[in-house]
């Protein structure tokens, strides 16, 4: 089965032009299948602070109304991503820029809560491996911006972490998949101030010592509840790291990886 790397680029590398440049240098050098999924920095925030369009963050999720919706659009789908595209073309890679809509690639559906509208926020029902598999077979570098849409001509804002997480597992049956969540921090740490408390390995039992003890920061139990999940579909290693240090982490050097094992 051939490999296939899914990798997370998080927002505030994309905030940084010097850090991202180097951080696609890193990424298109790397051989083989390849996967980008980024998210959307600061920049969808600044928009509209200058349209005057108020922002609203619950529990750290953006409320994504109307206008909000056009703005991260144009932002994450649009300037965002064709700009990694680019940068990656100038670095030998043959990448190609898309988002959910494009290809049927990632359907989802308006997020349902009890309490809470979130407004036009996807939570995502499936991909389109089928599509994915056919653009890494003509050595295109499919590059995925947070936005997914439902079949019925609506797009909707969807966090950038599940999507690579549901690219990872949709991916699976085809692939040896691994997953890496690369971001500003060094990997899972003990201290969150402090790099170099990074934890080398977390397996369930692990992860459940961790937790109990509350020696994992609130942020990142998501993604570690993400990781597991990934792995308990198929995906063969969860990676979470700093992005700099990208090819470290995929010679598995740098970072903390989940495993089941």
């Amino acid at each position: 089965m051939d490999k296939l790397f899914i990798i997370k680029i998080g927002g505030n590398i994309i905030d940084d032009e010097k850090k991202l440049l180097s951080f696609l240098k890193a990424f298109a050098s790397i051989e083989g299948n390849k996967v980008l999924v980024h998210g959307g920095g600061k920049l969808a925030t600044k928009m509209a602070e200058q349209m005057n369009v108020p922002q609203q963050v619950v529990e750290g999720r953006r409320i994504t109304d109307g206008e909000t919706l056009k703005i991260v659009t144009m932002v994450y789908a649009g300037y965002i991503n064709k700009n990694i595209v680019a940068k990656l073309q100038m670095n030998n890679c043959n990448a190609i820029g898309l988002c959910g809509a494009d290809g049927d690639a990632i359907l989802a559906h308006k997020r349902k809560h009890a309490v809470i509208d979130y407004g036009y926020v996807g939570d995502v029902d499936g991909i389109n491996a089928g599509l994915i598999s056919n653009l890494l077979e003509k050595n295109l570098t499919p590059v995925f911006a947070p936005i997914t849409h439902d079949q019925e001509g609506q797009l909707l804002n969807t966090n950038a972490d599940t999507i690579a997480q549901e690219l990872a597992k949709g991916m699976s049956n085809d692939f040896e998949v691994q997953l890496i969540y690369s971001f500003e921090k060094a990997g899972v740490l003990l201290d969150a101030e402090d790099d170099a408390t990074v934890i080398p390995v977390i397996i369930p039992s692990y992860y459940k010592k961790l937790k109990a003890e509350e020696k994992i920061f609130a942020g990142m139990i998501p993604k570690l509840d993400n990781a597991f999940a990934a792995l308990n579909s198929g995906v063969k290693k969860v990676i979470i790291g700093k992005a700099e240090n990208l090819k470290e982490l995929i010679a598995g050097k740098s970072g903390t990886s989940i495993t089941n094992e």
